[in-house]
């Protein structure tokens, strides 16, 4: 049960397991293994569902990367069909399967990570080529005016430095609206750093930057 998954809505966050990336300050790092069992059944899922009728706005569906699960589209389906509205958080690595979820309608609300500017992003995601593929989600999500969305950017020590440059091509790109994220100890991987001398300066000055550029929604979570 989360109030924050989702801005200004009560939701249900599922976090399914699997992300091709490997980002460095990943929360959910004992997930991000496809072949991790899972620990919820789906009929658990509908039961808790049936239950919250009438107090919970929606489901997000989260991760490790959702949209990496080849059942995502039908259970929004159901889930929509029990009445509630359905969030995503997606890194993007998969644009097709976004915009085709966003195509059928299945999807009211995106929150999407985006790292680094594209030269940058192999560092950040671990990954050749990911930042092609996070930039074309972003497109393919403005795309969709329909559908709210909430880009976000999480920074840490020793990661890119472009996170101004981030925001600003995201602004040009069309999203309404933005954060800005202090990557947190509290899940990540064995060796991650969240804090160094000086961070939380540096940190708070780009909040400052970003704040100026004119967002129609700008919020900052820090550590």
């Amino acid at each position: 049960m989360s109030t924050v998954d989702w801005p200004g809505e009560l939701v249900a966050s599922l976090f399914l397991q699997g992300c091709p990336w490997a980002c460095p300050y990943c929360q959910n790092a004992a997930i991000i293994d496809p072949r991790v069992p899972g620990v919820v059944a789906w009929d658990a899922v509908e039961r808790l569902l049936a239950r919250r009728r009438g107090l919970l706005d929606g489901v997000v569906f989260s991760g490790g990367e959702a949209t990496r699960q080849i059942a995502l589209a039908p259970a929004m389906r159901r889930v929509r069909e029990l009445g509630f509205a359905v969030g995503l958080h997606t890194a993007g690595p998969y644009p097709a399967r976004l915009g085709a979820l966003l195509d059928e309608g299945l999807v009211d609300w995106v929150g999407l990570d985006i790292k680094a500017t594209p030269a940058n992003y192999p560092a950040v995601a671990g990954r050749p080529g990911s930042g092609g593929r996070a930039w074309e989600a972003l497109r393919v999500l403005m795309d969709h005016p329909e559908v709210d969305h909430e880009v976000r950017l999480t920074v840490f020590p020793g990661g890119s430095d472009d996170g101004l440059e981030v925001a600003r091509a995201v602004r040009q790109a069309g999203a309404r609206s933005f954060a800005l994220q202090q990557a947190r100890q509290t899940g990540a991987p064995d060796g991650f750093v969240a804090r160094a001398p000086g961070w939380d300066d540096q940190v708070r000055a780009l909040d400052r930057d970003i704040g100026a550029l004119g967002f129609d929604a700008y919020e900052f979570r820090g550590a």
